[in-house]
C-alpha cells in the first residue's frame, strides 16, 4: 500500500478556524457530560448516609483498573422528556463496554441519582440498543441495577411511557432477556435497591442475581400499592427484602453485606464465565501510527458544510503508516473506496467527496462483494449530500445502482463501523451504513449532519411546488403571499438545520454518541476488536435460558 500524501496546511487561517469550532464543540458535549455527573454528585450526601456508591463509583469499583470504558448513547434523551439543561440527559442509564475481571463486557448501571433511575422511553431505547450489540456480539451483560420503575409524573410533554407503544417496547426489553440467555449470552445483575413492578422482572430475568443486605427490594407491587389492592400490611424487607430473597423465594443466588461487596460478588462471576475472547486474536500485522498526527483531525472539516474538503485527509490520520490501497480510483471517483489497516487490523473503508453517482454507488456495491468474500471489515465515513440527482442520472440508472449499494451494505456479513464526519442526508444516509442499516457501531464527529436534505434545499422545495401549483391554474403569485413563502422558508430551513446537528441527532440515538475527533482511530480500532472476538465467547446456547428454580 502506498502512503497519502497531505495537502493539509496546518498553520493556515481556515485550518484554526476549523480547529476552533471543533475543540469548541468537542468542549460542549462534555460540558453536556459533565452537566449529569454533577447532578449525580448532588445525590452525594444522601447516598453516603444510606450506605451506598454513587452509580459512577459502583461503575468505577466494577471496572478493571486503568481499563478502557467505551460509553454508549450519553446524549440520549437530552432536552427532551423534561430535561431543560442537560442534567437528566442519558436516560438514567451508564451504558457501555469495559473490562470486567480480564473479560470484555457490556454494561449497564442505573442512575438512581437522576430522578431515582426511573424509566422514561429514552432509558427503554438505551437498553433495547445495549441487547441489540449483546445479540450482535455476544458480550455478557452486567448490570447494577437500582430504579424506582417507570416515571409516573411522566414528563412536560405529551405522556411519555405509559402509552401502549413504550409498555410493548418495555416488554420487548424482557422479550429479549430471554432470548439472551437462551442464546448463551450471560447475564449478571446486583439488585443495589428497589426493583419494582416490571422492573422486578429487570432483575428477575437475569441469569445471576447478587441482592445486598438491607438495600435489594424486589417485589410486583411494594407495599402502598399492596395496602390500597388488597388491604394487607406489609414492610419492604419482609415483602421482598434480599434476607427474604435469598433465603425463601430463592430468586436471588448471592447474598452481599454493602454496595462494594456486591460488586466484588459480580466480578467474581465474571471470573467463572469463559476466558476473554481476545486471546484468540492477534491483528493481521504489527501496527503502526498513522504518518501524520491525530491532533491536525480537529482542523480538516469545515464549520459550513457547503465547503468541500478530501475526505482522503482523514483516511491519513487513522490509518497505519497513512497507507490506503484505493479501489477504481477513476471510476465513480466522488464514492473513496479502499483498503486499510488500523491498529493492525485489516479494513476496508466507504466514503464521499461529493454526491453518490449512479457510477459510485456500483463502484460501492462491487467493493463491498469482495470484502464480504475476504472477510474484511467495513469502515463507513459519512460525507455526502446523498444520491446525485437530474435526467442523467435518472436514466444512468441511479435509483437501480443506489438500490443495489443498500442492498449490498444491509447483507454485508463482516463487521460494519460508521463514523458520520459531515453530511449525511437522504439516501446516502442509508447507503452509508447509518443506524438505519444496523452497523455494528456507530458515531458523529461534531461536524456530523443528518437529514432528509439540507434546510436551503427542503424550504426551497417548497416555495416551487407553491409556485408550479399556482402556475397549473394560471395564476401568479401575489407580493404578499411571496412574502409569506419567504418567511416560510426561513422558518424551515432553521428548524431542518437545528434538528440536523449532532448533539440533537445523538440525543434521539441516530447513532451510538458523540466523539472527539481524535479519538476515531482507537474508537474504530476498540469497535473492531469487539466484533471479532464475537465467535470466541465460549458460552453455549440452550432452548429455554437459565431458569431459576
Amino acid at each position: 500500500m502506498t502512503p497519502l500524501e497531505t495537502k493539509l496546511n496546518s498553520t493556515s487561517d481556515d485550518f484554526k478556524a476549523n480547529a476552533k469550532y471543533m475543540s469548541d464543540y468537542v468542549a460542549k458535549f462534555r460540558a453536556i457530560e459533565q452537566q449529569i455527573r454533577n447532578g449525580e454528585e448532588r445525590y452525594r450526601d444522601r447516598a453516603t448516609k444510606a450506605g451506598k456508591l454513587l452509580p459512577r463509583e459502583r461503575l468505577a469499583h466494577l471496572l478493571d483498573p486503568g481499563s478502557p470504558f467505551l460509553e454508549i448513547n450519553s446524549f440520549a434523551g437530552y432536552q427532551m422528556l423534561g430535561d431543560k439543561d442537560g442534567t437528566t440527559a442519558g436516560g438514567n442509564l451508564i451504558m457501555g463496554i469495559g473490562y470486567v475481571s480480564g473479560r470484555r463486557v457490556l454494561i449497564m448501571v442505573w442512575n438512581y441519582a437522576i430522578k431515582g433511575g426511573t424509566i422514561n422511553s429514552a432509558t427503554t431505547r438505551k437498553n433495547l440498543r445495549l441487547q441489540e450489540i449483546a445479540f450482535n456480539t455476544r458480550l455478557p451483560i452486567v448490570c447494577l441495577s437500582e430504579s424506582g420503575g417507570g416515571n409516573l409524573a411522566g414528563s412536560d410533554g405529551p405522556p411519555d411511557p405509559w402509552g401502549a407503544h413504550g409498555f410493548i417496547d418495555g416488554g420487548r426489553v424482557y422479550a429479549q432477556q430471554a432470548e439472551l440467555s437462551a442464546k448463551g449470552i450471560p447475564q449478571v445483575t446486583v439488585s443495589h435497591g428497589n426493583a419494582t413492578a416490571g422492573g422486578a422482572y429487570q432483575v428477575a430475568l437475569s441469569d445471576y442475581i447478587v441482592l445486598v443486605r438491607g438495600q435489594s427490594h424486589i417485589f410486583l407491587a411494594g407495599p402502598p400499592l399492596l395496602k390500597a389492592a388488597t388491604g394487607e400490611d406489609a414492610d419492604h424487607e419482609t415483602l421482598g427484602g434480599a434476607e427474604m430473597h435469598a433465603s425463601l423465594s430463592g430468586t436471588g443466588e448471592y447474598l452481599a453485606e454493602n454496595d462494594a461487596d456486591g460488586i466484588r460478588i459480580a466480578r467474581e462471576i465474571v471470573d467463572q464465565l469463559p476466558p476473554d475472547a481476545g486471546r484468540h486474536l492477534s491483528p493481521d500485522r504489527p501496527p503502526e501510527e498513522p504518518l501524520f498526527p491525530q491532533e491536525e483531525l480537529l482542523g480538516i472539516v469545515p464549520p459550513d458544510k457547503r465547503v468541500p474538503y478530501d475526505m482522503k485527509e482523514i483516511i491519513a490520520r487513522i490509518a497505519d503508516g497513512s497507507r490506503f490501497m484505493e479501489f477504481k480510483p477513476d471510476y465513480g471517483p466522488d464514492t473513496v473506496c479502499g483498503h486499510i489497516h488500523i491498529k493492525g487490523w485489516r479494513a476496508g473503508v466507504i466514503t464521499n467527496n461529493g454526491p453518490i453517482t449512479p457510477r459510485g454507488a456500483t463502484k460501492a456495491a462491487q467493493f463491498l462483494q469482495l470484502c464480504d468474500q475476504s472477510n474484511v471489515p467495513m469502515i463507513f465515513l459519512h460525507n455526502t449530500t446523498g444520491f446525485l440527482v437530474g435526467v442523467e442520472a435518472e436514466q444512468f440508472g441511479q435509483v437501480k445502482h443506489g438500490s443495489k449499494m443498500i442492498q449490498s451494505v444491509m447483507n454485508f456479513r463482516p463487521p460494519k463501523i460508521t463514523i458520520v464526519v459531515g453530511n449525511s442526508y437522504g439516501a446516502g444516509n442509508y447507503a452509508m451504513c447509518s443506524q438505519s442499516l444496523k452497523p455494528d457501531f456507530s458515531f458523529s464527529w461534531p461536524t456530523a449532519r443528518t437529514a432528509v436534505m439540507g434546510g436551503a434545499q427542503a424550504a426551497k422545495v417548497l416555495a416551487i411546488v407553491a409556485e408550479q401549483r399556482a402556475a397549473s391554474k394560471g395564476e401568479t403569485l401575489s407580493d404578499e403571499v411571496r412574502q409569506m413563502l419567504e418567511d416560510q422558508s426561513r422558518r424551515i430551513e432553521e428548524s431542518m438545520e437545528e434538528s440536523s446537528e449532532a448533539i440533537y441527532t445523538s440525543a434521539r440515538m441516530l447513532d451510538d454518541g458523540l466523539i472527539d475527533p481524535r479519538d476515531t482511530r482507537h474508537i474504530i480500532a476498540f469497535c473492531l476488536e469487539t466484533c471479532l472476538e464475537t465467535p470466541y465467547r465460549g458460552t453455549s446456547p440452550n432452548t429455554f435460558g437459565v431458569a431459576r428454580l
